[in-house]
């Protein structure tokens, strides 16, 4: 027989088994997959190493193997990534998303693509929605819809701008790297140094850096407002009500 100090030592997961979540598994791997098919699709179609220098391609990644990972945990009543993880991989789809239709695809925009992107055709414009919507969109749901509230931590939001610090000094160095005219030399229009010069593409970054950490601090605020989902009955607990026979 456990001690009461040995006892209160025992993870509450041994004791009470996470339930499995069947349509949590099959949401986030439906998402995943999404991801995934994606990013197939544009390494098919353009230089593997020049995908996978878009901020897109990476928080993509990062959807990939959170989702994919979250669905294998559901399914198998193990519980969820740690919320620093999957808030992270959310601020950064998000930002995808936002950045995609309210910079990049608006024609309003001074870094407007729109006639680019309004190009493209077949299994391209399939991977270019399934990267700039349908996952953003998708981690979105999952996060409001199928994890508990109230594990982000304020802290979370200075800690998630190292993802997009990081890419911001990988995508300067590769352009400084890069001869001139070289295609896609800069990733971004905004992070275009032979157009804009270093001032104004660093200005950018820290607009970008206030707009990242704005939207975390809001991803948390949401956490900590938002209704808990509604718990399963717990059979023994209802029969107890009743009277047991």
């Amino acid at each position: 027989m456990l001690t009461p100090n040995r006892a209160s030592a025992v993870p509450a997961s041994v004791v009470l088994p996470t339930a499995r979540r069947p349509y949590a598994a099959a949401f986030r791997g439906v998402i995943a997959l999404s991801a995934a098919t994606g990013l197939v699709i544009e390494c098919v179609h353009v230089n593997v190493l020049v995908v996978l220098s878009f901020f897109t391609i990476w928080s993509n990644i990062l959807v990939a193997l959170a989702l994919g990972a979250g669905a294998v945990r559901a399914w198998n009543r193990r519980p969820p990534l740690p919320a620093l993880w999957t808030g992270g991989v959310l601020l950064c789809i998000t930002v995808v998303g936002l950045v995609f239709h309210l910079v990049l695809d608006n024609p309003a925009s001074p870094f407007n693509q729109a006639a680019e992107i309004a190009r493209l055709t077949g299994a391209k414009a399939v991977a270019n929605q399934l990267l700039h919507t349908v996952t953003p969109i998708g981690t979105a749901l999952d996060f409001l819809l199928l994890t508990a509230p109230g594990a982000l931590r304020w802290r979370h939001a200075a800690q998630w701008l190292a993802i997009p610090g990081l890419y911001f000094a990988f995508a300067l160095i590769r352009g400084a790297l890069l001869s001139p005219g070289t295609p896609t030399r800069y990733t971004y229009p905004f992070v275009d140094v032979t157009a804009h010069g270093y001032p104004a593409v660093l200005t950018n970054a820290v607009v970008l850096g206030a707009a990242f950490y704005a939207l975390g601090l809001a991803i948390v605020g949401l956490d900590r407002i938002r209704p808990a989902p509604r718990p399963r009955e717990n059979r023994i607990s209802s029969q107890r009500a009743r009277g047991l026979k």
